[in-house]
C-alpha cells in the first residue's frame, strides 16, 4: 500500500498496489503491520456499508467524541464519493481546516481518518456504496455532528444536493463545546 498523508497530519490517503495477472489484481487494502509503521491507529472493532441510491447524496458531517472518538478507514466499493474531512483539534496547526478526496470503485483509493477529525460526503454517482472501518464501537452518547453549510469551514461541495436526512440538515453549528 502506499500512504501519502494529507495537509492535515495524520490523515492519510491509501492506494493499493496492485498485482496484476491474467485473471486480473489483488491487493491488500488492511495490513495492521504496515499501519502500525505509519504510526496509525490498528484497532478494528466495527465495520460498516453506507449505500446511496442517488447522486447528490450528502451525509455528515459526523464525529464522536471521548472516550468513544473513532478512527475510520474509508473505501468506495461502488460508484464514486466526494469525501471531506475537518480537522476539530483545537490544538492542532491545521484545526478547522478540511480536505477533499475523490473516492470510487475505479481509483481504488482510502481515506484513513485519524480521531479529533469530523467526516462527511456527497455522492458522485447514483447506487454508491462505501465501506468504513472503525477503530471504536458506536456510541449514540458520543455520537455530534455540526452542519454541512457551516461557515467556520465553508465546505465547497461540487454537486447540488439532491438527498440529505432531516437530522444531518438539522445539525447544528461548529462550537467547541460539540467536543465534550
Amino acid at each position: 500500500m502506499i500512504f501519502s498523508e494529507t495537509v492535515l497530519k495524520g490523515a492519510y490517503i491509501i492506494t493499493p498496489e496492485k498485482c496484476y495477472d491474467e485473471r486480473g489484481f489483488f491487493a491488500r487494502t488492511w495490513c495492521q503491520k504496515e499501519f502500525s509503521d505509519h504510526s496509525l491507529d490498528t484497532r478494528l472493532v466495527q465495520c460498516n456499508i453506507s449505500f446511496n441510491n442517488k447522486r447528490g447524496t450528502l451525509r455528515g458531517m459526523h464525529f464522536q467524541v471521548a472516550p468513544f472518538a473513532e478512527a475510520k478507514l474509508v473505501r468506495c466499493t461502488r460508484g464514486a464519493i466526494f469525501d471531506v474531512i475537518v480537522d476539530i483539534r483545537p490544538k492542532s496547526a491545521t484545526y478547522k481546516q478540511w480536505i477533499s478526496v475523490e473516492l470510487s470503485a475505479d481509483n481504488h483509493h482510502m481515506l484513513f481518518i485519524p480521531e479529533g477529525f469530523a467526516h462527511g460526503f456527497q455522492t458522485l454517482a447514483d447506487n454508491t456504496e462505501i465501506f468504513y472501518q472503525m477503530s471504536e464501537f458506536f456510541s449514540p452518547e458520543h455520537a455530534r455532528g455540526v452542519h454541512w453549510s457551516d461557515p467556520d469551514f465553508n465546505i465547497t461541495w461540487p454537486e447540488k444536493i439532491t438527498i440529505i436526512s432531516e437530522k444531518d440538515q438539522n445539525l447544528g453549528p461548529f462550537s467547541e463545546k460539540l467536543l465534550r
